[in-house]
């Protein structure tokens, strides 16, 4: 038969892709519960098809020619693309996928998760977070939160929540502030290398310029608000994201008034997310969170 039409099979292609990670005959026939002697002839296969050897072996090591490697490259996308095709047929075999900054899920979604599952069981969400200052969508993901310098007319972003800036420390921060004027006996934790958030609340409240405080800058509000909850300094944060650890004690809000700076955390939908059954479902309950 004619090469073009016939092509190697599946399973030759999945032997070749766990012998290549595993780096054994012996492990990848554990790992696909086969024979070595099976897995070995897959691969046979994939070397008469293609006519190239796909592994160098000697008595102690086992490693991909540059044209196995070629082919290795393209058994994995083949599998890439039958996955994704899977999911996009199927998304009810998968769960709800959301892409957020790892602050906004440790602080905002994850105190929430429970209500969730409480009333939605039989949905499961995937959370992937990033650390990075702007999240960005993925091709593998059904919806994003991100924040937003002033609010979407886009109709698949909702709403969550608007930014409020206030000052918070640890309640037994030695002689903690009680003005502006004394911050500059306090070291200024920030939660991004912009320094912004301090920025705009010292602006808004006849605070001196930048270079006036001691900083001691991080990149993540998660970690300002820890060290500012173990007495290192004042941080600026959002009152959402500080709210629970404010109920419970942990930090403490000296003084000034909330600042609304008009950013705003917003939930947005992947063009894709619609085919997912559990979308309606999802979006219902995060518009229940955002008009708490």
């Amino acid at each position: 038969m004619d090469k073009i039409r016939h092509v190697p099979s599946l399973q030759a292609m999945q032997a070749l892709v766990e012998v290549a990670r595993c780096g054994s005959f012996t492990q990848a026939a554990q790992t696909l519960c086969l024979t070595q002697s099976a897995v070995s002839r897959q691969i046979q296969q994939l070397e008469s098809h293609f006519n190239v050897a796909l592994f160098v072996r000697t008595s102690r090591n086992l490693h991909l020619t540059p044209e196995g490697e070629q082919v290795l490259a393209s058994a994995r996308s083949i599998f890439e693309q039958l996955k994704n095709l899977e999911e996009r047929l199927t998304p009810q075999k998968r769960p709800f996928r959301i892409r957020l900054h790892v602050s906004l899920a440790v602080r905002w979604l994850l105190p929430r998760l429970s209500d969730f599952y409480l009333h939605h069981p039989e949905v499961s969400l995937a959370i992937e977070t990033v650390a990075t200052e702007v999240v960005e969508p993925t091709s593998d993901s059904d919806a994003y939160i991100l924040y937003l310098p002033t609010a979407s007319s886009d109709p698949d972003c909702l709403t969550l929540f608007q930014e409020t800036l206030v000052p918070v420390c640890a309640p037994g921060l030695v002689d903690a502030p009680r003005s502006v004027e004394e911050l500059q006996r306090f070291a200024l934790l920030h939660r991004s290398a912009d320094r912004q958030a301090w920025i705009e609340w010292l602006a808004a409240n006849d605070g001196k310029p930048l270079e006036a405080y001691r900083h001691i800058p991080f990149n993540l509000d998660e970690l300002a608000l820890d060290a500012a909850a173990r007495g290192l300094g004042v941080a600026v944060t959002d009152m959402t994201l500080a709210a629970e650890s404010i109920e419970r004690g942990v930090l403490v809000v000296p003084f000034g008034q909330p600042l609304k700076t008009g950013g705003i955390y917003s939930l947005c939908l992947q063009p894709s997310a619609a085919a997912h059954p559990a979308c309606g479902v999802v979006m219902g309950w995060f518009a229940g969170q955002a008009e708490r």
